[in-house]
């Protein structure tokens, strides 16, 4: 099947050069669905085309298709709420040996084939035992919840992962526990059994140290613990008891918790609602990320730690040495991505989306082992193709420039395939569309799901994957460019400034001292011309493309026409 990105394109010579730069955009396939998914915005571009004449030898690309893939903490992640992604069983339930059936569509680990996306990462919501959908609640740090499979599956699920080459990350969340874990049903009843007058004694419970237990009544975010004149804090909900995270016994637990799942084979952790160990505290919440950071790296010096912050100046939090911080300024309604990816105002074209790589790479620059982690989609917030307003070009676009990101992006599972979700978490936690006909492996979703707000305008995974054309082989396309020129993950960036033009993202990205030049054009209707020497610029040919629409990127001389939303690499 002919691939219509990353294309190698005929050589000719000719005088002039007319092409119509609106043809008709295509979305997931030739049904009654994609008509249906068609907008009015989508339909009005089609109706405006301009014709771009250029004199000249047409250059031929030499498209890259070997991968180049590093073994490093440079990955494309993919993150999966085990419960929503594939039911290995039949009981509606995601579970590990329904997320191991799939570890080909995320990687097979043969890089001759291109069926499946080419991550090489995974983040795991939380998967130990819980008695919530969402289980951000841990009752017992060190196992599997018995809905998603047993700690052999786990095993399991590495050691398919290994073969993949795909590194796991889960989530642990050391904010809190739940009221049912055994540490906090054990302080609350030695709290009730307390006479009264008499002081906790840590020596007789240790346990009430593990938590931030206050006497007498509290207001804001505390609790009564049971019948006990004590109150517990708790800052997401009465179910999640914080940890008291500087006391020594505490980290010595997580530390334990910790080597539990390294041992198991895990490559590392999402840190859930860093900022919150001490709210409104950025030192005293990095202090604790040093210490966690500080024993998982010594024992095992490759794992790769990523926070979740929540805050623009989550910079702050890299003090401690962690990796990675999630940058949220990149994602949501208003953030730069989508805004990119709309295309309606100047203000925010390619050029302002090179000026904001530029700004995160300086922001980093003085924390020389970290990296970017940018997303533009998660389990928190609306699906991508809600903000973009189910726009087949404006979803696809986005992925490309979500691709062009350093560090490590991640994809939030269901986003590739342009599923919606919106208004509460479980409308953006729905099951993972694998077929429209053959419902093997399908879950439920979350019991208080509302169908409402979960929104599929796409086709499935098995659709898509036969139409060229679709948002999942667009995204596939991306990742892979990713996985061909490692400069884009690691390289350091800087702005062409021959380049004025403001639709125009044009930047240079140098590794190893291999230098590539990215060039995309955020204009949704009109085709644009880039004049680079090739002589000042030490480039030769286009040699990896994106793009949204029938037309494809190419080169006269020293010239790049760029149709709207396209994406090249020059080399």
């Amino acid at each position: 099947m002919k691939k219509k990105n990353l294309v190698k394109k005929n050589c000719a010579r000719f005088l002039a050069l007319t092409m119509a730069t609106a043809l008709l955009f295509t979305g997931c396939g030739k049904t009654e669905k994609k008509e249906e998914q068609t907008t009015k915005e989508t339909e009005k571009q089609t109706e405006e085309s301009t014709e771009i004449q250029i004199e000249g030898e047409k250059v031929e690309a030499q498209i890259q298709t070997e991968l180049n893939v590093i073994d490093d903490n440079y990955r494309n992640y993919y993150e999966i709420f085990v419960g929503s992604f594939c039911d290995s069983d039949g009981d509606g339930m995601g579970d590990l040996q329904g997320v191991i059936s799939k570890l080909d569509y995320i990687n097979d680990g043969d890089p001759t084939t291109d069926t499946d996306l080419g991550c090489n990462g995974i983040w795991f919501m939380p998967i130990c035992p819980s008695g919530s959908y969402h289980k951000y609640d841990v009752l017992d740090y060190c196992n599997i919840d018995k809905a998603y499979g047993t700690l052999d599956d786990f095993k399991q699920l590495i050691a398919e992962c290994d073969k993949r080459g795909i590194k796991v990350v889960v989530d642990l969340v050391m904010n809190h526990s739940a009221v049912g874990h055994e540490w906090f049903k054990t302080a609350r009843k030695y709290l009730e059994a307390l006479p009264e007058g008499q002081e906790p004694n840590v020596a007789e419970c240790k346990y009430v140290d593990y938590y931030n237990f206050v006497k007498g009544e509290q207001v804001g975010s505390y609790h009564r613990a049971g019948t006990s004149d004590y109150y517990y804090e708790a800052t997401f909900s009465v179910s999640m008891p914080e940890m008291n995270l500087e006391n020594p016994e505490v980290r010595k637990e997580f530390e334990q918790i910790a080597k539990f799942w390294l041992d198991l084979g895990v490559g590392g952790f999402r840190l859930d609602a860093a900022k919150e160990f001490y709210s409104g505290n950025t030192e005293r919440s990095t202090a604790v990320l040093k210490w966690f950071n500080d024993y998982v790296k010594s024992v095992d010096p490759e794992a790769y730690i990523v926070a979740e912050t929540w805050t623009m100046d989550y910079d702050r939090y890299l003090e401690s040495g962690i990796n990675s911080a999630f940058d949220f300024s990149y994602t949501q309604f208003d953030a730069i991505i989508p805004s990119v990816a709309h295309g309606n105002l100047p203000s925010y074209g390619g050029s302002f989306f090179a000026d904001s790589l530029i700004s995160t790479q300086e922001l980093l620059s003085g924390y020389t082992e970290s990296m970017p982690a940018i997303f533009i989609g998660n389990h928190d917030i609306d699906r991508v193709a809600n903000l973009l307003a189910f726009t087949p070009e404006k979803i696809k676009f986005a992925h490309g420039l979500l691709c062009l990101t350093n560090g490590s992006p991640f994809i939030y599972y269901g986003d590739e395939l342009g599923m919606g979700g919106s208004g509460a978490d479980e409308n953006k936690r729905s099951p993972m569309i694998w077929s429209d006909t053959d419902k093997t492996g399908m879950t439920n979703g979350p019991v208080n799901m509302d169908d409402k707000y979960v929104i599929m305008k796409f086709e499935s995974v098995e659709k898509q994957l036969e139409d060229e054309t679709s948002i999942l082989n667009y995204v596939k396309d991306a990742i892979k460019l990713r996985n061909i020129f490692p400069e884009i993950a690691r390289g350091t960036i800087e702005k062409i400034t021959d380049v004025t033009d403001t639709d125009i993202c044009a930047i240079t990205k140098t590794y190893n001292d291999s230098k590539i030049i990215i060039l995309a054009n955020s204009n949704k209707k009109e085709s644009k011309v880039v004049e680079l020497s090739r002589a000042n610029y030490g480039y030769t040919c286009i040699q990896g493309m994106l793009t949204v629409g029938e037309a494809e990127p190419y080169q006269v001389e020293d010239s790049i026409v760029l149709p709207p939303n396209s994406i090249v690499v020059l080399k």
